[in-house]
């Protein structure tokens, strides 16, 4: 099957709002026969989507099943660039290995990476995570921003804020942010954030930003051995998110700080950043590759760095830690 085609298809469906769509019109529309397009409307069919067919009108979309394909974010998106562009996996190893791939070929800005499951997701310093089918978001975004290589990190607090801000939009909770890459809920996690780079010495290629989050996972769906440190949207508010819009809010603050970020530098994300972090003004313990301090947490550099104000009064600038909350 042709996934440009079907993609469009499907968004018709969605544009029509419950009004038939003949099968030669959409024949005439596409180029196909007739029969062409009821094979494609029976895979929709096989894929949980409820089309119903009215005799001497057409086909209607009753009910869309709970994926993040295509039109499905489509339906939602308000963006300019980002996520207009998707390379949509039932299941692969990492959206993030794949996200490399198609950077290195040219993806163009915005293209999103997804899948409804990960068999290999990673996390911060290649760590595994936890991907379950259709439970979450498990997505990469190649952005190609006017930044210089030093300034690629503090994407991760840019991609953050775009995080916590579309919680609150679509779910109408409010989570917090731990430093760096960690977005909480009631002291656990929900979403982990990795920022990988494509950099020439002066100047960013791309960066990718791979988000995973956990969206509609019960309780059960955890295995034991997180059941203590991860929860879901889903625990937390009581209710089934659609993953979908919530994928096409995220694109969308993705966007607007970005280029919020490119155009009047780090200060405005900073300000919105320290709003949401669960850590400022804390004692913590930070736990570098080679070495661990505790100290007091007062809040994030022009660079994105960690400020520690260690015991001895001196301040440290923190740029890679796993973060211990004391207090």
């Amino acid at each position: 099957m042709n996934m440009n085609i079907k993609n469009e298809l499907l968004k018709r469906l969605f544009e029509a709002e419950g009004k038939p769509i003949s099968g030669q019109e959409f024949a005439d529309e596409f180029g196909l026969s007739r029969t062409a397009i009821w094979k494609y409307i029976k895979e929709f069919e096989e894929e949980g989507y409820e089309i119903s067919s009215i005799k001497k009108k057409g086909y209607v979309l009753i009910a869309s099943p709970d994926r993040v394909n295509t039109a499905n974010i489509h339906k939602y998106l308000q963006t300019t660039t980002y996520g207009w562009n998707i390379d949509y996996y039932e299941s692969c190893d990492s959206t993030q290995n794949l996200a490399h791939d198609a950077a290195q070929a040219d993806a163009p800005d915005g293209t999103l990476v997804i899948s409804e499951e990960q068999t290999a997701g990673k996390g911060r310093l290649s760590r595994p995570w936890n991907s379950a089918a259709q439970k979450g978001i498990w997505m990469s975004l190649i952005v190609r921003p006017s930044l210089m290589p030093q300034q690629a990190p503090q994407m991760t607090l840019v991609a953050a804020v775009a995080i916590v801000r579309a919680i609150e939009n679509v779910a109408g909770i409010e989570a917090t942010i731990k430093w760096p890459n960690d977005i909480m809920l009631n002291g656990r996690k929900i979403t982990g954030i990795l920022t990988e780079l494509q950099s020439e010495p002066d100047r960013v290629k791309a960066i990718i930003l791979g988000i995973g989050m956990n969206v509609n996972q019960d309780e059960e769906d955890f295995p034991v051995e997180l059941k203590e440190i991860a929860t879901s949207l889903k625990i937390a508010c009581g209710k089934h998110i659609d993953r979908a819009k919530l994928i096409a809010e995220i694109l969308g603050f993705v966007e607007l700080y970005t280029k919020m970020y490119e155009k009047h530098g780090f200060g405005p994300i900073k300000l919105l950043w320290e709003g949401y972090s669960n850590i400022a003004g804390k004692r913590i313990r930070a736990v570098m590759l080679n070495e661990t301090v505790e100290g007091n947490a007062l809040g994030i550099s022009d660079e994105g760095l960690l400020e520690l104000q260690l015991d001895d009064g001196t301040v440290r600038g923190i740029y890679s830690a796993d973060i211990v909350i004391k207090d």
